[in-house]
């Protein structure tokens, strides 16, 4: 019989594997509360407007002059749950069991976003009680999924070619010292499931520049 450890890992690989895949599943999009292309709102609008009192619950997004999303939480025990609304992103819960937060959107919602982060921008964090957590974009990375539309797919590093299975992809984005990861799909030569994008911010105060060559992702 397989003990408890063994099972506790089981599930989580099983979990991680359904959230790597069910991003790019073809969402069917909701309609949105704001018309696409529109200007930003001012931080301090945007906090007022996501606040709802709650304390150490996330609720907001802001990275200036690229997105302003509101935040919301996955149901219990789905961990492959992700927003089909096209101004929402998804807090990934199983990346807050690590310390980290995990940022989801589909590629053809919110997510569309996702391709204008950049190092050195500026990231936000809006809680409910007005909190604000300040983080730095560090890394950029994207991945080819060998296998685009199953779940046990291995991964190709863009950068260098290194292949990875997808647990090792998860625990090098998702765990390791705090940060978020901002995480959307590749769509290329057709495929919406191509490829997956994750972006890593780092903790930093307002309009620092630490240095981002000395942070790697973990290995």
């Amino acid at each position: 019989m397989l003990n408890t450890s063994t099972l506790r890992t089981s599930l989580q690989t099983t979990l991680l594997l359904t959230t790597l895949i069910s991003l790019c599943l073809q969402p069917v999009p909701a309609a949105a509360l704001g018309e696409g292309g529109s200007a930003l709102p001012d931080f301090g609008e945007f906090s007022s407007i996501v606040q709802n009192g709650q304390a150490n619950v996330l609720r907001g997004v802001y990275v200036p002059g690229v997105l302003a999303l509101p935040v919301v939480q996955q149901p219990d025990g789905q961990a492959g749950y992700v927003s089909y609304r096209d101004d929402e992103i998804t807090q990934f819960d199983m990346a807050t069991h690590s310390g980290n937060v995990g940022l989801l959107a589909h590629n053809n919602l919110s997510g569309r976003s996702f391709a204008q982060l950049a190092p050195g921008q500026e990231v936000r964090l809006v809680y409910g009680d007005g909190q604000v957590e300040y983080f730095v974009i560090a890394q950029v990375s994207r991945f080819q999924a060998l296998e685009p539309n199953s779940p046990y797919s291995s991964f190709r590093d863009l950068s260098n070619d290194e292949l990875l299975t997808a647990e090792q992809l998860f625990n090098r984005v998702y765990r390791g010292d705090r940060h978020v990861t901002f995480q959307t799909c590749i769509d290329a030569n057709g495929n919406i499931s191509w490829g997956r994008l994750f972006v890593i911010a780092i903790p930093g105060q307002p309009h620092s520049e630490p240095d981002l060559f000395d942070w790697q992702l973990p290995r």
